[in-house]
């Protein structure tokens, strides 16, 4: 093993992911307290400290498994912020919001790097390739970590918003699935692969639900930016 390669890659994608992590969960906290829910400030969730939002197994362990199997993308996820719809003048247009903080604060992240990579040059030259690393990550984690969430499958902030859209009998039997949404979400996207890969059917859910949606958004965030 490389060990200088992997410190490189561990360095340039801790920042950035921490970042894009911390800020998606005190989003969420944000949009809640604005509209009227006080739990999470309450329980110090409203936090730029990545310690409160770490969860071992999304925030830890499935990024640096992805890491260290090159998978050739790296998502992850943090604990959710609590909320409490109760506070809500209308819980369901209150949950569409909070939920879609989150994801949109990931794009304003990777717009933000987008931008700043035009100052690369201005920065040491012994540090611009590592700076540069890091933008790049951040645009890629930002956009990557939008796109997963989105995906409408509760407890993911994209199922979220559909159950807060949808009419309310398809609502409910979506809601009804959370307890199971991570399993499905790891079987999808970790098991899956493995098991179809001995079989020669190379079953590749990332690249059709992340990959291909991920590389579109890049693309047009590098557009509005000037980076092409």
């Amino acid at each position: 093993m490389n060990f200088e390669l992997l410190a490189w890659q561990i360095s340039t994608w801790a920042i950035p992911g921490l970042l894009a992590i911390t800020l998606h969960e005190a989003a969420h906290g944000y949009a809640a307290r604005a509209l009227g829910d006080p739990t999470a400030e309450r329980l110090g969730r409203i936090s730029l400290n990545p310690l409160r939002h770490v969860d071992p197994v999304g925030t830890v362990l499935l990024p640096a498994a992805l890491l260290l199997m090159n998978a050739g993308f790296l998502f992850g996820f943090a604990k959710p912020v609590p909320v409490d719809y109760r506070y809500f003048r209308n819980p369901r247009r209150a949950m569409v919001v909070v939920a879609a903080a989150g994801p949109a604060m990931n794009l304003l992240l990777a717009v933000i790097a987008a931008i700043l990579y035009h100052a690369v040059e201005l920065v040491p030259e012994l540090a611009q390739d590592w700076l540069a690393d890091n933008l790049e990550n951040a645009l890629r984690f930002n956009v990557l970590l939008a796109v997963f969430n989105m995906l409408p499958i509760p407890p993911l902030d994209g199922g979220r918003v559909a159950v807060g859209l949808l009419p309310h009998g398809p609502a409910m039997r979506l809601a009804k699935i959370e307890p199971m949404g991570i399993l499905i979400v790891m079987g999808l996207f970790l098991v899956l692969p493995m098991l179809s890969q001995p079989l020669g059917l190379a079953i590749d859910p990332a690249r059709w639900l992340l990959m291909q949606p991920a590389i579109a958004v890049i693309k047009f965030i590098l557009t509005i930016t000037g980076l092409t």
